[in-house]
C-alpha cells in the first residue's frame, strides 16, 4: 500500500504543476473540458471495460472488468462494477488433473477525479464489494477437457486504484493504471489442494476504455 500512496502523491503533484501552467490569456483558467480532439461537454455518466494482468498464486492471471456510473460535476463518479478472473493452471501429479483458480467480485465504486478538465489527468477508483473463488480441475480424456469446480469460498474485497486518463474525445477516454486487490481471508477446504488465505491479494495493472458523456 505504501507504493500506491507514493505513486498517487507523485502524480498528483506533477499534474498540479502542469495545471498551473495552463492558464488562458488574461490569467483565467479554462473551465471547459479539454480533449485531444477538441470539444467540450458538461453532462456526466459513462460505462467502461477493463483488461488487466495480475498474479494469483504466483501464476499469470487475467482479470476482465466492467463498470458504469454517474458523474457529478466532472469531479466524482458513483456507480457499480464487477470483475472476473482466472489464472494459469498447473498439473497435479497426485490427482492427475490440471488445477486453476477462477472467480469474480462486484460491488459499488467511488471515483474522485483530479483536474478532469485537462486532456491528461488522474482518477482514483475504489471498489468495495464481495465475490467468490473456485478451485477448478480439468481431466483430459481423448482430447476432451472436463472442467468442474472442486471447492469454493466467498470473500469481501476493497480495491483502490489509480488511472491516468486521456480525454481522446468528448465521448471516449483511454486509461492506463493499476490497483491493489485486498480481500478477507479465503478458506477453501480441499483435501488435495491447499490454498493460502491471502491467495487473492495483490496488484493488477492494465487498460480501461470509458465510453459516455463526460
Amino acid at each position: 500500500m505504501k507504493r500506491i500512496s507514493v505513486l498517487i502523491l507523485t502524480m498528483a503533484a506533477t499534474l498540479a504543476t502542469y495545471a498551473q501552467n495552463n492558464e488562458e490569456y488574461g490569467g483565467q483558467k479554462d473551465q471547459q473540458m479539454k480533449t485531444l480532439m477538441g470539444g467540450s461537454n458538461t453532462v456526466g455518466g459513462y460505462g467502461a471495460i477493463s483488461l488487466q494482468y495480475s498474479q494469483i498464486e504466483d501464476r499469470d492471471a487475467f482479470v476482465f472488468g466492467a463498470r458504469g456510473g454517474i458523474m457529478m460535476g466532472h469531479m466524482v463518479t458513483l456507480g457499480i462494477g464487477g470483475s472476473g478472473f482466472f489464472n494459469d493452471g498447473h498439473y497435479d501429479s497426485n490427482t492427475g488433473t490440471d488445477i486453476s483458480l477462477a472467480g469474480g467480485y462486484g460491488g459499488i465504486f467511488f471515483e474522485p477525479v483530479l483536474m478532469p478538465n485537462m486532456p491528461v489527468h488522474v482518477a482514483f477508483p475504489v471498489m468495495v464489494g464481495a465475490g467468490g473463488v473456485w478451485v477448478m480441475t480439468s481431466h483430459n480424456d481423448n482430447w476432451s477437457d472436463n472442467f468442474r469446480s472442486e471447492a469454493s469460498d466467498a470473500y469481501m474485497v476493497i480495491e483502490p486504484g489509480i488511472e491516468v486518463e486521456l480525454n481522446v474525445t468528448r465521448f471516449f477516454r483511454f486509461c492506463i493504471g493499476g490497483s491493489y486487490r485486498y480481500t478477507s481471508d479465503v478458506n477453501i477446504e480441499d483435501p488435495d489442494y491447499t490454498v493460502p488465505t491471502d491467495i487473492l491479494r495483490g496488484f493488477s495493472g492494465g487498460v480501461t476504455f470509458k465510453f459516455g458523456r463526460f
